[in-house]
């Protein structure tokens, strides 16, 4: 598939899930039932990096460099506020609790008749709160996903 919009994109949030340090498969989220966040303005990023280890070889007068710890990142997510959103109290409620919640990204990528490219991950609402710009703008809603698993990448798949 060649490159694509980020119109027509979609975040879900599902129910707490266990995070264990091992990395998620796609299997762990076959018993999730989605909700959709409706009202997306913009989905911000996420995608692993490590940090860096930086050593100082002394003799070959050179810094190396090693991958540390793996990281996720954070999502931050804008959506039109909408009181009566089921996906959008869902969150508020996240965010009240300390667990992990399972978070499904849909991509507007479907071959046709196919299923679009997903990403799949565990993270906490680590905020949400309310925006207010200039009179001429909509209220939003801004949530923060603190990601706490690898990023787990479904293929778009062609249709028979």
């Amino acid at each position: 598939m060649p490159i694509f919009a980020t119109a027509g994109a979609a975040l879900y949030i599902g129910s707490a899930i266990t995070v264990t340090g091992v990395d998620l498969q796609a299997s762990d989220f076959t018993s999730q039932t989605w909700t959709v966040i409706k009202h997306p303005e913009s989905l911000g990023s996420a995608g692993d990096s490590a940090q860096e280890i930086a050593f100082d070889d002394i003799l070959s007068r050179r810094t190396r460099r090693f991958k540390g710890q793996r990281s996720a990142g954070g999502m931050e997510a804008v959506f039109g506020l909408d009181y009566a959103d089921a996906g959008q109290l869902a969150l508020v409620a996240a965010e009240k609790t300390d667990s992990n919640y399972a978070f499904r990204l849909v991509f507007n990528d479907a071959p046709t008749d196919g299923t679009p490219s997903e990403r799949l991950f565990a993270a906490m609402v680590g905020a949400v709160s309310d925006q207010l710009d200039a009179a001429n703008n909509v209220v939003k809603l801004n949530a923060s996903l603190w990601i706490n698993s690898n990023i787990v990448r479904v293929a778009a798949a062609a249709g028979s």
